[in-house]
């Protein structure tokens, strides 16, 4: 009896110490956590000379450009013309059936000269007082009415027969030969491409900054490598009442016929003078809700450093950008990130300036949700102690800082430090179930050797 139970006395103290071995690493305190050191590319703010320019939207127009139509019904009978063709002002176009017209025609001749004769042979019965004044009047009416009869027929002829009213390309044509069309149903369009003109609408605030004759830049995306020049024609005098705005013509040159009518285009119109800028590349701003920030490189007594820095923003040209406040010219500036997205304040981290390894006050926060569930996951194994309470306000049991008075920067890094503090308090409960399991097994065992 007494052996049995040293045996099993024997057995549960070697199953303790072997917990005790395998275990005992585990609830040791961690060393504190510091974040790797982090890559970083670099530049210099830089002096760039930029032209002022005002930027819109325009459409395209032809410096002429009209529907031709007829101005008279009638029947189709010639068409001189193919469509896309390329005409000169008064080329023939087509032709309405004209034969009643004609017919009409030869009878207004014959009764202009006939009224013609007969006004010759009175005024000199006239002459020889052989008539009197009143007929000599009735036959000059009478000419006169058969002339005008001549010349309305000699019109209504004319509008059947259409003609370019001026040079330029003619676009598909919508009629076919014996076609009966009403008057102003359209027929073909024709177009003046050679100038062009493009339209846009500027903000009262550009109307000082536009005069005519600057020069005007503009890009289509159908050529999205050429850029086509003209010059500033006309800015119309008024503004509109409802959007404030003012109409802005510019005229360019279309010699190969590349720019047609109703494009979209993006216009620059180029001013006289330059302005001197400081640029930085658009990947070294950080565009934020409570103010577009730059980190910039410094010297301190442990080597590099990166501040944070507030600036004020101007236009963008290209992959560059403007800086009106908050940058020096040749301060050397954050360009670009490893593979954390954001930088974080914090002055216990270091970072890398291209390939060195230097002292910073800021760390990364990542962006990937498999790298935050392995920091998560090594935090719970060694990162934070019983002892490492966090404060009243991240429990709950006061009221939270005012976020006016808070540092958004210190905001952020609250909200990652709560998500690792509750996977390490998940983790704990885990383990404390496990202990009791455990118990539970031991003292079952004791029992049954009783």
């Amino acid at each position: 009896m007494w052996k049995t139970f040293l045996v099993v006395i024997g057995l549960i103290v070697a199953i303790l110490v072997g917990i005790f071995l395998i275990k005992g690493p585990q609830f040791a305190p961690p060393p504190p956590f510091v974040m790797p050191p982090e890559s970083v590319s670099s530049g210099v703010a830089a002096e760039m000379e930029w032209e002022n320019s005002v930027s819109a939207v325009g459409t395209l127009r032809a410096s002429q450009g009209v529907t031709l139509s007829a101005e008279v019904s009638g029947t189709i009978s010639e068409i001189h013309f193919e469509s896309g063709q390329n005409v000169q002002k008064g080329d023939l176009l087509f032709e309405l059936d004209t034969s009643a017209e004609r017919a009409q025609l030869e009878s207004a001749v014959a009764s202009a000269e006939l009224a013609e004769v007969n006004l010759k042979r009175t005024k000199e019965l006239r002459a020889s007082r052989s008539v009197a004044q009143s007929e000599l009047d009735t036959a000059e009416a009478r000419a006169k009415e058969a002339k005008a009869a001549l010349s309305q027929i000699q019109a209504q002829l004319e509008k059947k027969v259409i003609r370019a009213p001026f040079s330029g390309r003619l676009g598909i044509r919508q009629i076919d030969l014996g076609e009966y069309i009403n008057p102003g149903a359209p027929v073909v369009s024709l177009q003046s491409v050679d100038p062009m003109f493009v339209d846009f609408s500027l903000p009262q605030q550009q109307l000082s900054k536009v005069k005519s004759g600057y020069e005007v830049r503009l890009t289509v995306d159908t050529y999205a490598s050429k850029t086509f020049s003209g010059t500033v024609a006309a800015i119309d005098p008024e503004l509109n009442l409802t959007n404030r705005m003012f109409r802005v013509r510019g005229v360019l040159s279309n010699e190969d016929g590349t720019l047609v009518p109703g494009m979209f285009a993006n216009v620059d119109i180029v001013q006289p003078d330059s302005a001197t800028v400081v640029a930085v590349p658009g990947t070294a701003v950080y565009y934020q809700a409570f103010g577009n920030t730059v980190f910039v490189v410094k010297d301190s007594d442990g080597g590099k450093i990166v501040e944070q820095r507030f600036v004020k923003i101007g236009r963008t040209k290209g992959d560059f950008v403007s800086i009106v406040e908050g940058i020096a010219v040749g301060e050397e500036i954050v360009t670009a990130v490893g593979r954390y997205g954001a930088l974080k304040e914090d002055d216990d981290s270091e970072t890398e300036t291209e390939t060195e390894s230097e002292e910073s006050e800021y760390e990364y926060e990542t962006v990937d949700e498999n790298e935050d569930a392995d920091q998560a996951s090594s935090l719970d194994d060694d990162s934070t102690t019983d002892d490492d309470e966090p404060p009243d306000w991240f429990l709950g049991k006061v009221e939270m800082p005012s976020l006016e008075d808070t540092d958004p920067e210190m905001v952020g890094a609250a909200c990652l430090i709560q998500d690792r503090w509750r996977a390490v308090q998940a983790r704990r409960l885990r383990e404390l179930k496990r202990r009791m399991k455990m118990a539970v097994k031991i003292q079952s065992m004791w029992r049954l050797t009783k």
